[in-house]
């Protein structure tokens, strides 16, 4: 093969840089709102539910009261996981987001589920009417519009990732490497649902007579919120233990790999996150030319230095092909317009693991 000169060429890697400085600030601010609204929605439930002796009510204030705690736990998330790597860290502090993500989703099992399912539990034998339901309900349509205005802000935001992956907003949610985004998103939409919920049992409570409605409205809340923080411990726990990235941003990278006038082929690829957006890939090449061995090390370090301008590689390892090994193989010829415009967050969800041939 003809040799190749030792220069670089030119960047192809897309620059992150801009989806990345934007998704920050729009994950912050989805954070914020939700701490707001759940502070807000935490105090009018916990008065409600001390005037009126509602199980409902205490179940859901003890369910606000986690979540405005997780928030704080997913702002120091946000915090501490956008830390740079240094030579103690070299893959980046992204990881520690999840470890934050995590204390969020056992507050919300403990402080949210295990007081709901308890209390309702020792108000199952209570018989008294239902006092004071006028308050209950002015309380729970003002929570309604509150934590609905903090899922809209969680919803537009993941709406449009999934819109430009062209997958379902749920689907998206359950797969994004953004734990903050998921957590909220999921926080909220229980907290709606769990609203529902309380709604019925004062209602039936109210109509009936049986406060046994309201126990049972208590115990649902908990069920509900105990399955939700399960789904987010076990999310949590697969980015910690290293999720492998989907088959789009897999395929997206081969194609710049390849689109690169230094690299004739790849035969393996591997792409892992170490935080939300954040990447760190390893893959064998075969470079075009016959260099000396000193020549072929210093050129497989401009290409991973290049490759690592792009913000969301924290790092990149690259290594020579086995000779004769198989080479990969893209599936298209284009690197997606969601990879080129940086919002790497859009394509980089879970996915089947590394590229084989």
């Amino acid at each position: 093969m003809p040799s190749s000169s030792s220069s670089e060429t030119p960047e192809t890697v897309p620059d992150a840089s801009a989806g990345s400085a934007k998704a920050k600030p729009e994950s912050l601010l989805t954070v914020l709102i939700a701490f707001g609204a759940n502070l807000l929605v935490a105090i009018a439930k916990s008065v409600a539910a001390m005037l009126t002796g509602s199980a409902s009510m205490v179940a859901e204030a003890a369910h606000s009261w986690a979540d405005t705690g997780n928030e704080i736990f997913l702002l120091i998330a946000e915090r501490r996981g956008a830390r740079k790597r240094d030579a103690r860290h070299p893959l980046g502090y992204g990881r520690e987001t999840y470890i934050w993500s995590m204390f969020a989703a056992f507050g919300l099992f403990t402080a949210g589920a295990i007081v709901s399912i308890y209390h309702g539990i020792t108000e199952l034998g209570d018989t008294g009417p239902a006092e004071d339901v006028v308050l209950n309900y002015i309380v729970l349509g003002v929570s309604f519009l509150l934590e609905g205005t903090s899922f809209l802000q969680a919803f537009r935001q993941a709406h449009g990732a999934a819109t430009k992956r062209r997958v379902p907003v749920l689907r998206h949610v359950l797969q994004s490497s953004n734990p903050t985004l998921r957590a909220v998103f999921a926080e909220d939409a229980a907290a709606l649902v769990g609203l529902v919920i309380a709604f019925l049992g004062v209602f039936l409570h109210q109509v009936t007579g049986l406060a046994v409605f309201d126990a049972i409205g208590s115990i649902a809340v908990g069920l509900l919120l105990g399955v939700v923080a399960v789904v987010l411990i076990d999310r949590n726990r697969r980015f910690l233990l290293g999720e492998s990235t989907s088959p789009e941003l897999e395929n997206a990278v081969l194609v710049e790999l390849l689109a690169r006038e230094q690299v004739e082929s790849v035969s393996y690829l591997h792409l892992e996150f170490v935080g939300p957006s954040r990447v760190y890939m390893v893959a064998a090449v075969d470079l075009v030319g016959n260099d000396t061995e000193e020549h072929v090390a210093g050129r497989l370090r401009k290409i991973e230095q290049s490759l690592e301008d792009s913000q969301y590689v924290e790092e990149a390892v690259l290594t020579l092909s086995v000779p004769g090994a198989a080479v990969l193989k893209p599936t298209g010829n284009e690197i997606p317009e969601v990879v080129k415009d940086g919002t790497v967050e859009d394509v980089a969800a879970g996915g089947a693991g590394t590229l084989r041939a």
